[in-house]
């Protein structure tokens, strides 16, 4: 006779089968059973889960996206029902956006009072289906194996993305015969197409002939694992290579085929020559707004050759002349291997003069400066050099993303955690936390403005408690700085509620017991840098920012990737 359980005890292990280690949640009525079986998984003999409560359920979904994006393992997040459930949203979005594999489990009234307007109830998979790969409603304790089993199937399958579990109270306490279930295939849902060798071939083909051919290299690489395989074949190809903000860590920033960072306020190089070159190959990556800038200018001249898990990304944003539809770790050694060793050393060599440019008016006035108050680019690039592209690097969201994306240095896969597609103020901080679980013997940078840090003050809670070791540099310009950068430029400098009354933070640091140091003078940045990589734990390093510092150059909206300006 098999064992009879309840449906939270069948969650939790549920939950170990799927090889799950850390949880963040946030417990509350509809979700108490569940909590309630957790405690046993948290302690003792059967420990098997390390529970991180967080201070909002926002930041569950975010801390659960850092800790996938760094560990390429799916992220779980635990929540009660109605606000619980409702808060969680901005994450399940975010996840989509950005292919992040988390599964959200959230309480839920009982089925007797499914529509009845019961205290916090919420109608989840209504709201969350438009913004998930799949959102269930578990209704009962005997469907509780199949569908966690088939969550985190489909959440780390193909292209990666966020699961929504809405789970009803009486499944959670109601009792049912244990089954494990193991979910691997699913009608209709093709993960991983097969990969058409005749468009390898005509891929293949057309990267031999060409004279001008450029790479896009995009997150798809990271997600899938294929860092080496992409490196063989641009080191074959002599290809050189930009990356988009999620890709940067796909390739080592110092390898000689790296050209830069693409889009809005990526580098000026890989920008205009977008416009040059003959053969256009785009790696895992779609085709964002940011990237393209106009599409009907865009690239016009080129061949565009599209490698992509998502077949819905073909053709949506750039007409492909050639698809090449499935996962790269696939694909792009099936087109290496009809590579013939190639040599486009003046194709190459055409970008230094571009790059040069951008080093004089551009990066070297940013990173080394000889007066006036500190930059953003310079903080960045002094934290840069002192972790020597070893480190994580978490961003929030505005200039200090763009600029801390464009000084930081890679060395190893899986070093960017940032927002990129819904570009979410507050994300830094929670990813961060996630990140340090997801990867806890490397150091964790995460840089933020005044404007998000103070979206997610009491996240300072969840790192006390845990001892988080986020290294917090706070680029404080007493501005919602992107916002008034783009009024400077395109609203006629009227600032309208852009500026930020802040608090003392050294006083809440040292409220929540956290190491902190302010550098106001450029003199006393690197040894402020090294007191905080030096800290065991967490440590706020505040930098004051020159006001109206801007990210440079920019491509204004509405406007040609090859219109990118250098200065304003």
């Amino acid at each position: 006779m098999k064992e009879r359980i309840t449906g939270s005890e069948a969650l939790m292990r549920s939950l170990v089968a799927e090889g799950v280690t850390t949880i963040f949640g946030y417990p509350g009525g509809a979700i108490m059973p569940v909590y309630d079986a957790l405690f046993d998984y948290t302690r003792g003999e059967r420990k098997s889960f390390e529970h991180i409560l967080v201070r909002h359920e926002q930041a569950a979904a975010h801390a659960a996206e850092g800790y996938a994006r760094v560990s390429g393992r799916v992220g779980v997040c635990l929540v009660t029902s109605g606000p619980g459930a409702t808060n969680t949203l901005t994450g399940v979005a975010d996840a989509m956006m950005d292919s992040t594999p988390i599964v959200v489990i959230a309480g839920q009234v009982g089925v007797t009072a499914l529509g009845t307007d019961a205290f916090q109830e919420v109608d989840l998979v209504g709201v969350s289906q438009p913004i998930s790969k799949w959102s269930y409603q578990i209704r009962r304790p005997e469907d509780v194996a199949w569908a966690v089993s088939r969550a985190f199937f489909i959440a780390r399958s193909g292209r990666p993305g966020p699961v929504v579990l809405d789970f009803l109270k009486n499944a959670q306490t109601g009792t049912t015969e244990w089954e494990p279930k193991h979910v691997d295939f699913i009608r209709s849902y093709v993960p991983s197409p097969k990969v058409d060798e005749e468009c390898v071939r005509q891929a293949a083909e057309l990267i031999n002939n060409a004279k001008k051919p450029l790479a896009l290299v995009g997150q798809g690489v990271e997600l899938g694992n294929a860092q080496a395989e992409l490196l063989e074949f641009l080191e074959k190809g002599d290809i050189p290579a930009g990356r988009t903000m999620l890709g940067l860590s796909a390739m080592p920033s110092d390898h000689s085929l790296n050209v830069g960072m693409l889009g809005m306020h990526g580098n000026y190089a890989p920008n205009i020559k977008e416009q040059e070159c003959d053969v256009l190959i785009a790696i895992g990556m779609r085709f964002s707004d940011r990237v393209t800038g106009r599409t009907d200018t865009y690239a016009r001249q080129a061949k565009v050759i599209h490698l992509d898990i998502d077949k819905s990304e073909i053709n949506k944003n750039v007409i492909a002349d050639i698809p090449v539809v499935g996962d790269c770790k696939a694909t792009l050694p099936a087109i290496t291997r009809l590579l013939r060793k190639n040599c486009h050393k003046e194709w190459r060599d055409s970008f230094l003069p571009l790059q040069e440019k951008e080093m004089e008016k551009v990066v070297e006035p940013a990173i080394h400066p000889k007066e006036g108050p500190l930059l953003m680019g310079e903080v960045v690039n002094a934290v840069a050099e002192a972790t020597k592209g070893e480190a994580v690097l978490v961003t929030d969201v505005g200039q200090n993303q763009l600029f801390s994306c464009r000084y930081f240095k890679f060395k190893k896969h899986r070093s960017i955690v940032s927002s990129g597609g819904l570009g979410t103020m507050g994300y830094g901080l929670p990813a961060a936390i996630g990140a340090t679980f997801g990867t806890p013997n490397r150091t964790v940078c995460c840089f933020m403005g005044d404007g998000g840090m103070q979206m997610v003050l009491e996240e300072l809670g969840t790192i006390m408690e845990q001892q988080s070791p986020v290294k917090m540099i706070l680029l404080n310009n007493n501005y919602l700085g992107n916002v008034r950068q783009w009024q400077d430029m395109f609203w006629q400098r009227r600032k309208s509620f852009t500026r930020m009354l802040n608090p003392k933070y050294s006083l809440i640091a040292q409220a929540y017991g956290i190491g902190y140091r302010a550098v106001v003078e450029r003199k006393d940045l690197k040894d402020a840098i090294r007191e905080m990589l030096d800290t065991e734990g967490p440590f706020l390093l505040e930098c004051a920012i020159l006001e109206d510092d801007d990210v440079l150059p920019i491509t204004p909206p509405g406007m040609s990737v090859d219109e990118m300006m250098l200065e304003v």
